[in-house]
C-alpha cells in the first residue's frame, strides 16, 4: 500500500506580470528572433555612442602607468617572457594574469595608443551589455524587463569608471566571464552532466584570472537556482518554460562545492598578493570598517537612484561621504544604511514567494559587494564606483521588475511605459556623457573629484603634482590642503616642505620633512626627506644632526642617496646659484669630498658674499680638516 501524502498548498504565482506572450526558443518565429537581435543592436549603438568620446582620451596618471605606460612587460607585447611574468607577478597588489595578457595584447596590436586601449574597454562593456540582456531574456522570458536592466547597466554613470579607466580592464574583462559562466550554468541546469559542469568551472576560473572579485559567483548561482531558474525543490514550483529538473537545497549546495573550493583558493592567493596593501586593525579598527561598510551600502544605493557626484577616489573609510549629500554625517549615513538594509531585507523575505526577484536582486547586491565593502580593507578608499559594476545588477533587476509590476497593477498604458523608459534612458545617457567628459585629462578628473567630495587629500595631491609638473605656482595650495586634511600624508608634506625650504622657512620645513621620513613607504621619498634634512641642519649650523640625517639616507638606500647628489650637481651646473652651491657643498662634505665641498662653498660666497651659512660651513670644514686646500 502506498503511503498517503499530505497535499501541498498551491504555490502563489512567482510574479504578477502576465507571461502569456512568452514563447519557447525552440518554437519562436522568425519575427521573435528579429526583435531580439534588434534590441541587441539598439543596446550596442546607444552604448557605443555614449562612450564614443573615449577614443580621444589619454591615459591618466592613476594606475595607468603601472598597468601600461610604465610597465615594460606589458609594453613589450605578447611573448613568452610576458606570459611567464603575468602568471608569477603580484604587481599592483593583485594576481590577475589574464588582465595582464589583455593589456599586452593591446600593446602588441596598438602600441601605446590610448584611444585604442579605451576602445577595447568599451568593446568589452558593450559585450557585457548584450550578454546580460540575452541571459535575462532567455531565463525569464521578460524581454522588456531584461532590456531595461541591460540599458541601466549600459548607461548608468556609476559604470563610467570601469569603462573609461584603462587600468580597470580587469573589471570589464572579468565581467565577460562572469556572464558566460551564468549562461553556461543555465545550459548545465537543463541537462546536468560533468562536461557541462566542467565548462562552468573553466569559465569561472578564467573570470578569477581576470579579477578575483568574482569569488562570490557560486553564491550568485545559488540565487539563480531560486529565481529565475526555480531549481530548488519544495521552495518554488518547477519552471514550465525552462523545463529544468529540480533538486533539494542540500543537493544544489553540494553541487557548488567544487566552485566554492576554487573561490577559496583564489581568495588565499589574493590575500597573499595584497598583503602589503591590507590595512591592519591597529590602523583601521574593526568598528570603523563596519561603520564604513554599512554607510557605503547606503551610499551605493543613494547614488544609484540619485546619480550625481561620482569621483575617481572617495576619502578614507573614516569619512566616505560626498559633498553632494548635503553634509550628511558618517553616523547618519551609517544609521540610514542599517535601516535600509534591515527594512529591504525584511520586505524581500516576506515577498519571497510572490516576488522572488526581490530576494535574488537584493542578495545579489549584498553578496557580490562583500569582497570590496571594506571589512578586509585594501588601500584607504572609502568606496569606489568600480566596485558597483557587478553588484548593481541586482538592484537594476529589482527596479525593472518592480516598475513593470507596478505598471501592470495600475494598468499604465504601453505608450506611457515606453515614454517613461525612454526618459530614464535619455537622462542616464546625458549624465554618462558628462561623466565620460571628466576623463579627458587627469587634471580635469581630479579637479572634479575635489569638487564633489570633501577632505579628499588624494585628489588634492594629484592636482598639486600635475600643476607642479608644469612648474605652476598654484600647485602649493593643493598640497597645503592635502596636508591639512591628512596630517600623515607624506606626498603633500614633501611638497610643502620643499616649498618652505625654498622660502627660507627652515624650521617649518623640518617638521614637514619629519612627517615624510616617518610615514612614507616610498624609499625615494624617505631618502629625499633625509637628504634635505641634512641640508637644512647644515644651513642652521647643526652639523651633528646634518650628519645623522645623511647617514639615515644612506642606510635607507645608498644608490638613491648618490643619485640625489648627482642630480643636485647637475642642477647647479645648469643653473648656478649661491643656494645651490651651498646645498651641494653640504652634501659633498658628508661623502668625504672635502675639496669639492670647499670649492662649492667658495662659489656660493663668490655668488653672494653675504651668504653667512656658506662662510660658517667653510669655517666648519676648515676646523675639521685644517690641512685641506
Amino acid at each position: 500500500m502506498s503511503r498517503s501524502r499530505r497535499k501541498r498548498p498551491e504555490a502563489k504565482p512567482a510574479s504578477r506580470i502576465s507571461s502569456a506572450s512568452i514563447v519557447t526558443m525552440e518554437t519562436a518565429p522568425a519575427r521573435w528572433w528579429a526583435r531580439r537581435w534588434a534590441i541587441c543592436l539598439f543596446l550596442v549603438a546607444i552604448t557605443a555612442a555614449v562612450y564614443s568620446p573615449l577614443r580621444n582620451h589619454p591615459f591618466i596618471d592613476y594606475d595607468d602607468p603601472g598597468y601600461v605606460t610604465n610597465n615594460q612587460h606589458v609594453l613589450s607585447g605578447l611573448n613568452w617572457e610576458t606570459l611567464v611574468w603575468s602568471f608569477t607577478t603580484t604587481e599592483q597588489t593583485n594576481w590577475h594574469p589574464l588582465t595582464w595578457l589583455s593589456h599586452a595584447l593591446d600593446c602588441q596590436l596598438f602600441g601605446a595608443n590610448a584611444g585604442a586601449h579605451h576602445l577595447t574597454n568599451l568593446f568589452l562593456h558593450v559585450l557585457n551589455v548584450v550578454l546580460l540582456f540575452l541571459i535575462l531574456d532567455a531565463a525569464t522570458g521578460r524581454r522588456g524587463c531584461s532590456l531595461i536592466v541591460a540599458a541601466l547597466f549600459a548607461l548608468h554613470p556609476f559604470n563610467v569608471d570601469s569603462v573609461a579607466w584603462i587600468a580597470e580592464r580587469k573589471n570589464v574583462l572579468s565581467m565577460v566571464f562572469f556572464l558566460l559562466t551564468l549562461a553556461a550554468y543555465g545550459w548545465y541546469a537543463r541537462k546536468p552532466n560533468w562536461k557541462r559542469y566542467g565548462l562552468v568551472g573553466l569559465l569561472f576560473i578564467l573570470g578569477l584570472l581576470a579579477k578575483p572579485m568574482l569569488v562570490t559567483l557560486p553564491f550568485v548561482l545559488l540565487l539563480a537556482d531560486f529565481w529565475p531558474l526555480q531549481r530548488i525543490a519544495d521552495w518554488t514550483p518547477a519552471s514550465e518554460r525552462l523545463a529544468m529538473p529540480q533538486k533539494s537545497a542540500t543537493q544544489l549546495l553540494l553541487e557548488k562545492l567544487p566552485l566554492l573550493a576554487i573561490s577559496a583558493v583564489s581568495s588565499a592567493v589574493t590575500v597573499i598578493a595584497q598583503k602589503k596593501s591590507i590595512q591592519p586593525l591597529q590602523v583601521m579598527p574593526f568598528a570603523a570598517r563596519l561603520e564604513n561598510a554599512v554607510a557605503s551600502y547606503f551610499l551605493y544605493l543613494w547614488k544609484t537612484v540619485w546619480p550625481s557626484g561620482f569621483a575617481i577616489h572617495y576619502p578614507s573609510p573614516f569619512d566616505p561621504l560626498l559633498a553632494d549629500t548635503g553634509g550628511l554625517s558618517a553616523w547618519a549615513a551609517c544609521a540610514a544604511g542599517a535601516f535600509v538594509l534591515i527594512v529591504v531585507s525584511w520586505i524581500a523575505w516576506r515577498q519571497r514567494v510572490a516576488r522572488p526577484y526581490l530576494v535574488t536582486g537584493w542578495l545579489w547586491y549584498l553578496g557580490t559587494m562583500v569582497p570590496v565593502i571594506g571589512i578586509v580593507q585594501v588601500g584607504m578608499q572609502g568606496m569606489a564606483d568600480r566596485y558597483a559594476y557587478v553588484p548593481l545588477i541586482g538592484i537594476f533587476v529589482i527596479l525593472s521588475w518592480g516598475a513593470a509590476e507596478a505598471a501592470e497593477e495600475f494598468r499604465v498604458k504601453p505608450a506611457w511605459r515606453f515614454a517613461a523608459a525612454a526618459l530614464v534612458i535619455a537622462v542616464l545617457s546625458f549624465l554618462t556623457v558628462r561623466q565620460v567628459g571628466y576623463w579627458r585629462s587627469s587634471e580635469v578628473l581630479w579637479s572634479h573629484a575635489i569638487d564633489v567630495t570633501r577632505d579628499n587629500s588624494v585628489a588634492e595631491d594629484h592636482v598639486g603634482n600635475l600643476l607642479a609638473a608644469q612648474h605652476r605656482s598654484d600647485a602649493l595650495p593643493y598640497f597645503e590642503e592635502a596636508a591639512r586634511v591628512d596630517a600623515y600624508d607624506p606626498t603633500s608634506h614633501l611638497a610643502v616642505a620643499a616649498h618652505l625650504q625654498d622660502q627660507g622657512r627652515l624650521k617649518d620645513a623640518i617638521q614637514n620633512y619629519k612627517v615624510v621620513v616617518h610615514e612614507s613607504t616610498d624609499p625615494q621619498q624617505v631618502v629625499f626627506g633625509y637628504v634635505n634634512l641634512c641640508i637644512i641642519f647644515g644651513e642652521l649650523g647643526d652639523f651633528a644632526r646634518a650628519h645623522e640625517a645623511f647617514t639615515r639616507a644612506q642606510l635607507k638606500s645608498p644608490e638613491l642617496t648618490g643619485g640625489t647628489i648627482r642630480e643636485m650637481n647637475g642642477m647647479v651646473t645648469a643653473h648656478p646659484t649661491d643656494e645651490g652651491y651651498l646645498r651641494l657643498g653640504l652634501l659633498l662634505e658628508q661623502v668625504g669630498m672635502t675639496g669639492e665641498a670647499r670649492a662649492a662653498y667658495r662659489l656660493a660666497l663668490q655668488a653672494n658674499p653675504g651668504r653667512a651659512e656658506a662662510q660658517r660651513s667653510l669655517d666648519h670644514l676648515a676646523a675639521a680638516d685644517p690641512d685641506g686646500r
